[in-house]
Formats: C-alpha cells, structure tokens, sequence
C-alpha cells in the first residue's frame, strides 16, 4: 500500500462517486476503479457498497476514512517540516560557549535568532576552548563561540569580538578608591593574583604572565579559579586581584571594582568556529547573523 493508494480512497469516499473523484485526481475511471478493488483485496475487506445508482461507505470504510485522514495529513506535514529543516528555518542547533561570551556575545545572538527563527530549538552547552574543539571535531556541537588560537584543520573560525585585560580589585583595596580611573599594572607588583586555570586558556595566561614580567615583576599567582563567577567572588573575599577581559563588568558581584589598565594590555580573543564539512542549512543562517551583529 502507497500514499497515493489512500489518496484515492479518500477522494472517493468524500465525493463518493467514482466519476467525480476520477476528475478530482485527474486519473480516467476505469484505472481508479481498479486501485480501489485492488486495495479493497489488500485489506481483505469491503470499504464501499456498490449498487448500480450510488456508492456508500462500509463501517470498516468509514473507520478507514477517519484513520486515512489522520495518515494523509501527517504525511503531509512531515514533507513541510522536512522541507522547512533543509531550509534551515526549523530543527535543532547545538551550540557550545565559554564564560565570557555570556557577558555580552551569546545573549544577544541567541535572542535575535530566536525572534528570526522560533522554530529552531537551540541546545546551549557551556564548555572550555578545548572541549569545544574535540565537540565540533565529533559532530557533538555544530558551532562553538570560543577563544583563539585552535589548531584543527577541520574548523573554520572568525574572530568577532576582541576585549582587553582589566584589574578586578576588592572594593576596600586602595587601589578601588578613584574607580574608574585606569591604573598601571606596575601597582599590582606586590599582590596576589587570582587567574583562570592555564589549561583554560594556555595563550593568553601566558601573554597576562608576560605582560606583568614586562613591568618589571612576576605576578604571585596564589589561586586559580573557574569559572569567572568564581574568580570574581574569591577577589570580592580579599584573597587576591586578578586580571581578566573588560566584559567580566557586566556581571554585578558586590565587593569588586574594576579599573582599566594604563599600559596596553593582552588582548581576550572570542571567535566563532564551526566545520565547513557538514552542512547544516539552520548553521548558516546562524552564522550570517553572527556576522551581522559582529
């Protein structure tokens, strides 16, 4: 049995004459004639009573009529949701994102996506630059907003924002008084420092490192800490300063001031990343939205 083997019991059950429902599907008679018999031995039951003047349903055809509805529109709406996924205006869309980028990035993306794209479920998993390279590598996430450099041949990347170093400071440190006054790094020589762990992010801990040995002094890093909620609440504590990208600030944490940095600083690279080998139509709408906002 085929679709259309129900399509054509459905049309001659609603019109109920052979004639009718021939011009209705644009098929001669005689062939649809035949295709109901056909059916009709299929299912090993009578779904018309057939006189000379009319044609009726049996009970059977009418329990049959109800179902085939039910079937016909559900096939049909699988053909439109199918081709509104190839369109890529409906379906899933797995995303990975490190902490930074809920500051300022990934609430703007997503909200304007969903208004775009409400049939599209977005999957949100918070995970380091790392993780999220092996995820993309594995077809686990379809893009990643994270941080340069990656080395994976697979991915293509595109840097979209780029924030400098600050100093985050308790609110009772000396320093905090003439917020938001920017100050040198050469002030911090003597303290203790609170940073995200190395393997978070090899490249820029060590150019923060460096950055500090160039003013003369290595920082003494007495805590590490992740995520960055974590950082600011351990500065807040008084265990440390730290030194961390410009758009922790637009987290609201009591007890912590931020001052910008006099010298240039390093700079916190965020980037989205994704594999130009699997297409995935919601993936490029997502990703010429990207570039819109960036």
């Amino acid at each position: 049995m085929e679709l259309r083997h129900l399509r054509y019991f459905l049309a001659v059950a609603e019109e109920l004459h052979f004639g009718r429902a021939a011009q209705r599907l644009h098929i001669a008679q005689q062939p649809l004639s035949r295709q109901i018999r056909n059916l009709e031995d299929e299912l090993g039951i009578l779904l018309f009573h057939r006189t000379k003047r009319r044609i009726r349903l049996t009970q059977a055809g009418q329990v049959f009529l109800q179902e085939t509805r039910k079937t016909l529109a559900q096939a049909d709406h699988a053909v439109v949701m199918a081709q509104r996924v190839g369109q890529g205006v409906a379906g899933q869309l797995s995303i990975g994102f490190t902490g930074p980028m809920l500051n300022r990035i990934l609430p703007t993306v997503v909200r304007e996506f969903k208004q775009r794209f409400p049939e599209i479920h977005l999957s949100l998993q918070r995970l380091p630059t790392n993780d999220q390279v092996k995820s993309l590598l594995a077809d686990e996430i379809h893009v990643g907003f994270l941080h340069p450099p990656i080395d994976a041949s697979l991915l293509k990347q595109t840097v979209i924002y780029q924030e400098p170093m600050i100093a985050l400071l308790p609110d009772f440190h000396p320093l905090a008084k003439d917020a938001p006054a920017p100050i040198s790094i050469k002030s911090l020589a003597n303290e203790s420092f609170i940073l995200f762990p190395r393997q978070v992010g090899p490249v820029l801990y060590d150019a923060i490192i460096s950055f500090c040995q160039q003013a003369d002094f290595s920082p003494n890093v007495v805590q590490e800490a992740f995520p960055q909620q974590t950082i600011m609440g351990l500065v807040a504590a008084g265990l440390g300063v730290s030194l961390i990208h410009a758009s922790i600030q637009q987290i609201h944490q009591p007890g912590v001031v931020a001052r910008p940095l006099i010298e240039p600083s390093p700079v916190l690279e965020s980037a989205v990343a994704w594999r130009s080998d699997l297409p995935h139509p919601a993936l490029t709408h997502f990703l010429e939205l990207v570039q819109e906002l960036f």
